[in-house]
């Protein structure tokens, strides 16, 4: 089934319908073979970062998704996430949470282990870094097998935030990681 995104409706490109504004983000984005490691083909965003009218529009397709929603805090997860999620809290007037790997954090933490489309990894985030019933958007670059942000879900939820929803510029719908954050709802831009 294919992805239809949403929220992608801005002044700084030409107009265009939504579909011709994903084919551009897309055209943005660099395909690099074998990286980290031998069979992964990477999407890589810093082609789409340095084009300043499509950051833009990336930023303000996250954050009309959540205007007037009463986000008290846009969660970036490490670090590709950080690059979307603080200018979408600034957005939304709400604070800016990061979620790191393993000994970035220089206070008390929580963590949370997954699985990754590529190995094993752990994430972070202050223990005092949420007040529960804060509502949380959850903003990443790409959601591939879900491992990442069903870990900062559990995270936040640990702390007792609510999760409002998990935007992600790029879905890689045939890795399947929607299905690992039903329940959620997620916001993708640009879906492969």
């Amino acid at each position: 089934m294919r992805h239809v995104s949403v929220g992608l409706a801005c002044n700084n490109l030409p107009a265009m319908t939504t579909d011709a504004r994903e084919t551009h983000l897309r055209s943005l984005i660099r395909d690099v073979p074998d990286f980290p490691q031998p069979g992964i083909l990477f999407k890589d965003i810093t082609t789409l970062i340095r084009d300043r009218e499509a950051f833009r529009d990336v930023i303000d397709g996250i954050a009309r998704a959540y205007r007037g929603l009463q986000i008290d805090l846009v969660v970036g997860v490490e670090s590709r996430g950080f690059i979307f999620a603080a200018p979408v809290a600034l957005d939304l007037h709400a604070g800016f949470v990061p979620v790191r790997k393993p000994g970035k954090l220089p206070a008390h933490v929580i963590s949370q282990s997954y699985e990754l489309e590529y190995g094993r990894n752990t994430l972070e985030l202050h223990d005092d870094a949420i007040v529960p019933g804060q509502r949380v958007l959850i903003v990443d670059d790409v959601l591939a097998t879900g491992g990442s942000l069903e870990a900062t879900i559990g995270l936040v939820e640990r702390l007792g935030g609510v999760v409002v929803g998990v935007s992600v510029v790029i879905e890689l719908g045939f890795l399947g990681g929607r299905g690992r954050l039903a329940g959620h709802s997620i916001h993708s831009l640009i879906t492969y």
